[in-house]
Order: C-alpha cells, then sequence, then structure tokens
C-alpha cells in the first residue's frame, strides 16, 4: 500500500511540473480540465508572464496606476515624510506618494480621536504630571496596550523630571518612543525590510482567523512580489472554507500566478503543500505563499494542522526560507493583540501583516502586538484595492498616526 501511494504521488508531481510548465508559455489548460475531484490541479498563467484574462470576474476591480494627484495637504505630507527620511526627488516613485496619502487617509479614524484629544490636553502650555494622566486614558482607547502606554508615560515622565517640555516638543518625542516601540522587534529580527531572498526558495505561511482578510492578503502579496520580478506560486491549503480555494484563484489570475490547489471538499492541507513544493523547487520558484485553514485559534485541530504543513515543509525542503506571517485586522483593537499571543505560542510565528486600517479607529494596536507579543510588523494594507499593501515602515505609519 505505501508503495503504491507513494507511487502515485510521484505521478502526480510529475503531472504537476508538465502544467506549471505549461502555464509558463500561457497556455495550461482551464482548471477544469486539468484537475479531478481527487487530484490538485494548477491554475493561473504562471509567475512570470503578464496576467490572463480572468476564469471569471473579480470581486474587486484592479486599482488603477498610480498618478499625481492635487498639489493639496496630503500630497505636501507625502513629500515631507520622504524628505524626512532623507529621500531624494529622483529616488521617489509616484507610487509612494499615493501610498502615503492612502496610508494617511486609512488612519484617519484613529487619528481624529487620537491626536484631537491629544492637542486639547496639550493646549500652548508646557507639559504637567495632569497632562501626562489625560495621555494615558488617550493612548489606551487608540488601542495601544497598557505595557506600550506604560513605557511611553514612563520616559515622557523622565523626561519633564530633567526639563520643561513644550507641546511641539512632547508630540516629537512621543512620535520617538512610538517608533522605538515598533522598531524593537524589527531590529531583534536582524531583518529590517522583509523580502524574499534571491535564488532561494522561500516559503511565506499566511495564518489568522477567519474574516481577517487573509486570503485578499496573499493575494494582495502575490501581486507585490510579481511587481518586484519575482518568482511566485500560490498553495491554496485553506481545503475547510467555503469558496476559498475559488477565491484564491481569482487572486491568482489576477497577478498571473499559478496557483496549486486541490478541488476536492476538505482535502488534505499538508498535501497541496507538498505538491507546491515539489512544483516549486522543480521550476525554480523564488516565493511559495500558503493560504492556510482560519478557524478559531483555540481549537487544537487547528494548530496541529499549522504543525503537520511546517514539518512538510521542514522535510521537504530544509533549506528553505520559511515566515509565518499572522494576518490582523486592526479594527478588532486588543482582541487582534490576544489572537497575536496564541499563535505566537503555537505557530512559530516571525511577523505579522495589519489589514483594515482604512476601516479602524484602533490603528494603535499595531504598536502593542509589535511591544506586548514582540512581533515584528512586516506589512500593512489600508484598502482594497491590489496594491494597497505595503511593506511596514515605522516613521511613516507614527507620521501618518500623529499627523496634524
Amino acid at each position: 500500500m505505501l508503495e503504491q501511494a507513494a507511487a502515485q504521488r510521484r505521478q502526480r508531481q510529475q503531472e504537476l511540473i508538465a502544467i506549471a510548465e505549461l502555464a509558463d508559455t500561457g497556455s495550461a489548460p482551464a482548471p477544469s480540465e486539468t484537475s479531478t475531484s481527487t487530484s490538485t490541479s494548477v491554475s493561473g498563467s504562471g509567475s512570470g508572464s503578464p496576467a490572463a484574462a480572468p476564469a471569471q470576474p473579480s470581486p474587486l476591480a484592479d486599482a488603477a496606476e498610480p498618478s499625481l494627484g492635487a498639489f493639496d495637504d496630503t500630497f505636501t505630507w507625502s513629500a515631507e515624510v520622504l524628505a524626512a527620511q532623507g529621500r531624494q526627488l529622483d529616488d521617489i516613485s509616484l507610487e509612494e506618494i499615493d501610498w502615503l496619502g492612502r496610508l494617511r487617509r486609512g488612519l484617519e479614524k484613529t487619528r481624529r480621536g487620537f491626536v484631537t484629544q491629544l492637542l486639547d490636553r496639550l493646549g500652548d502650555d508646557p507639559l504637567t504630571p495632569e497632562v501626562l494622566d489625560d495621555f494615558e486614558t488617550t493612548l489606551l482607547r487608540a488601542d495601544v496596550g497598557v505595557q506600550a502606554t506604560d513605557q511611553v508615560l514612563e520616559a515622557l515622565r523622565q523626561r519633564l523630571n530633567e526639563e520643561v517640555v513644550d507641546p511641539a516638543e512632547g508630540i516629537r518625542f512621543l512620535k520617538e518612543q512610538l517608533r522605538g516601540l515598533l522598531d524593537e522587534p524589527i531590529t531583534a529580527s536582524g531583518v529590517p525590510l522583509l523580502a524574499p531572498e534571491r535564488e532561494r526558495l522561500n516559503v511565506w505561511l499566511m495564518v489568522g482567523v477567519n474574516g481577517v482578510g487573509k486570503t485578499t492578503t496573499l493575494g494582495k502579496l502575490a501581486n507585490l512580489a510579481v511587481r518586484s520580478g519575482y518568482s511566485c506560486l500560490i498553495a491554496a491549503a485553506d481545503t475547510f472554507r467555503a469558496a476559498a480555494v475559488q477565491q484564491v484563484q481569482i487572486w491568482g489570475d489576477r497577478s498571473g500566478v499559478a496557483v496549486i490547489a486541490n478541488p476536492s471538499a476538505n482535502a488534505d492541507p499538508a498535501a497541496v503543500v507538498y505538491d507546491a513544493i515539489g512544483a516549486a523547487q522543480s521550476k525554480g520558484t523564488e516565493l511559495v505563499l500558503v493560504d492556510t485553514a482560519g478557524r478559531l485559534q483555540t481549537k487544537h485541530n487547528l494548530m496541529e494542522e499549522l504543525a503537520k504543513v511546517r514539518r512538510i515543509i521542514d522535510k521537504l525542503a530544509p533549506d528553505a526560507a520559511v515566515e509565518s506571517l499572522l494576518v490582523l485586522d486592526a479594527s478588532q483593537g486588543q482582541n487582534g493583540l490576544r489572537q497575536a499571543m496564541a499563535f505566537a505560542k503555537a505557530a512559530g510565528l516571525t511577523g505579522v501583516v495589519l489589514t483594515k486600517l482604512d476601516g479602524s479607529a484602533r490603528g494603535g494596536v499595531a504598536i502593542a502586538v509589535a511591544h506586548e507579543a514582540g512581533l515584528p510588523i512586516r506589512f500593512i494594507g489600508a484598502g482594497e484595492g491590489i496594491r494597497d499593501l505595503r511593506p511596514f515602515n515605522s516613521f511613516e505609519f507614527v507620521e501618518a498616526l500623529l499627523a496634524v
């Protein structure tokens, strides 16, 4: 029986490789022609070729290419933020200007409550111990977290003991403290900017509970990888949620990225990952993005499934660079922090992707996750478009959070 199973798997692997090679030429057959109810299939037009016409309409309209908007306050602010980081005019793209504007607008709800209260407390007078007490309430309401709030306030109190601090200096010092909290786990990781390593297999597991935007984030990461010149493959390993595989295939079509999937109901996620890694190794693919199931993190079965997938990766690709990224919905605030703490213990997390900042008044949870869970924020999303996901930059985030 074992020999028969091994032979079947080898045959299926050969079929996958052949289909993937066809996908690279733009002539891959449709999923209905390449799969059966019990076999894994490849869909998409290949990671290195232009996106083919989707097999079915996309639920979201693709974002238009960034364009130069009006020279308004947002544009001026975006240019100032980039200049403050030492960026030169000829080194700045329209996409960066466009993204910063969207990030600022995305954090509007958090900023409206946070900065308005902050400025009301400060007034024109120097900081006082009474003002710091009000700071505490303001920070906690923005879901910055108890530990992070305590650390920031302690630093401010020490500064007050040394000198008189005017409101402008208080805001500058607050920004510095918040950036420090966000940067601490990034610095500790030794990887300031997460990107796939060239000439090496990279496997990124996307984990998180249902409803946080995990599959959508995976699709946006695939698009970002392709636009950045990486070869990419998607493993549709969330085989339990209804229509999850179809959703992944739509995202793959939008970016011209091949998808390894099993159309069978409740198929084995580890088997899908097994096939995806084999296909990636045969083609020299640089990045495999793995969509995983997202039932409640307190359930033993979910963590066991994630552990099984990780064992398959370690066995088949021991030299691969593996990342386990938790996708969190910013609107969940402290609930998101609790999810991070639970997953960090069981899923070997290496970073966090924070989504839905554009619809949340709890953007401060990024600081709580970084400080209390000790996890680096790697990417943030502030919109529904395919380009509305960018690598995390603490300077830009804090400036957007505290923009006046």
